[in-house]
């Protein structure tokens, strides 16, 4: 299928997703919060809003760098430069300040599923970061001579999600031993974040060697 990206470039990405699914961030706090404090429903309800996030971010993507790469090519391969030096940073930030992740379990008011589900969707939406990781990380797997881009960079999003679910479903229904060990174990966090800032660089390096061809 047109719209499906070749196995080598599947492989790839599907290694960067895990790693990137498994690295403690934002969305991660707030969905094993939610569960250590409201229970598991409300875990998978703040999970499923920040999948929804994922996916919005995704379309939008597709959209626009379609966009982008019909009016000017060269434009978008200034964006995937861009995008390589933004995933150098990313990386250096891994090593430097390492991942956030500080759940708390609070006592308190019980929270319906659906302001859980709104409080995932908002921490994804609403994250500057994860929209620019998302501008940049996607358009590295797609050629800007692809006619098939929009559609490669939408199965490649619906791919992350899918993805991310089996690594971070777990994380939901073992919330309260997954929390201890991390914080229990630093180095497992930080060969988490080894691991994401050398695939990372790599991706940069790649696509920054193409380019200088």
């Amino acid at each position: 299928m047109s719209f499906i990206p070749d196995t080598t470039t599947l492989i790839q990405f599907a290694v960067a997703t895990m790693i990137l699914a498994i690295t403690p961030g934002p969305d991660m706090t707030l969905f094993v919060s939610r569960t250590l404090s409201q229970g598991r429903a409300a875990g998978f309800a703040s999970l499923a809003g920040a999948l929804c996030g994922t996916l919005i971010h995704t379309t939008l993507v597709a959209v626009g760098i379609s966009a982008l790469i019909v009016a000017s090519p060269m434009a978008f391969l200034v964006l995937k430069i861009f995008g390589a030096a933004y995933l150098v940073f990313l990386a250096w930030q891994a090593l430097t300040k390492g991942s956030a992740f500080s759940p708390q379990k609070k006592s308190g008011l019980e929270i319906s599923m659906f302001r859980s589900w709104v409080a995932g969707l908002g921490v994804n939406l609403l994250n500057p970061k994860i929209i620019l990781f998302f501008m940049t990380f996607l358009p590295q797997f797609v050629s800007a001579h692809d006619p098939n881009a929009p559609g490669k960079l939408f199965f490649l999003g619906v791919m992350f999600i899918v993805l991310s679910i089996p690594v971070t479903a777990p994380m939901v229904f073992a919330a309260e031993k997954f929390s201890a060990a991390m914080k229990a174990s630093p180095r497992v966090t930080r060969v988490v974040d080894y691991l994401f800032a050398g695939v990372f660089s790599a991706f940069a390096l790649k696509i920054l060697t193409a380019q200088a061809k």
